[in-house]
């Protein structure tokens, strides 16, 4: 049981009831994370508009979901781990290659440079030095991919923070959390 109540489409009014019809069409439902947030229409808002945002960016939605992959499994969010796993799989990634994520690795080593560095970020608090920033430069990435990491990296911590500390039902494929080792 979520440590709030859920918001329903059908009681949503004005805003929230506009995102959570546009969540819906995205979906086909509306994932409980979302209906817990629909308690506040701004955190709602950003929420989806980061999403929407991201959506859009240079690493495309494969990698994303592999960075939310790592950072959920880092997290030991099993919301967003099963979510993030059941969208990679739509987004073409491998179960072998979201397997990897979870522990931030990957077979090609472009993707394992943003994963490393990702946690990184996370396990550090965002206090990187110039060699951690260096070593995605040395995948080929650029400076717009670095701070698109961090922005998939803040965005994941919300709702990491979210689902674990609202207690959230996971609506999706439960994964097992992998213990870092």
């Amino acid at each position: 049981m979520s440590n709030v109540p859920l918001v329903t489409r059908e009681s949503a009014t004005g805003t929230v009831r506009t995102q959570l019809d546009a969540i819906h069409d995205a979906f086909g439902t509306v994932p409980t994370m979302f209906r817990a947030v629909a308690q506040s229409p701004a955190a709602l808002t950003s929420l989806w508009g980061s999403f929407g945002a991201l959506a859009g960016g240079t690493l495309g939605p494969a990698v994303g979901e592999q960075l939310a992959v790592a950072v959920a499994n880092r997290n030991s969010c099993e919301y967003c781990l099963a979510a993030h796993t059941a969208l990679g799989r739509k987004a073409g990634v491998t179960r072998e290659a979201l397997a990897a994520a979870q522990d931030g690795d990957s077979d090609d080593p472009r993707v394992a440079a943003l994963l490393r560095f990702a946690l990184t970020v996370v396990d550090r608090r965002g206090q990187v030095t110039p060699e951690d920033v260096e070593a995605v430069r040395d995948q080929g990435w650029g400076d717009e991919h670095v701070v698109e990491v961090l922005a998939h990296v803040a965005l994941n911590l919300f709702t990491n923070y979210v689902n674990i500390a609202l207690d959230v039902p996971v609506d999706f494929p439960v994964v097992g959390l992998r213990r870092a080792g």
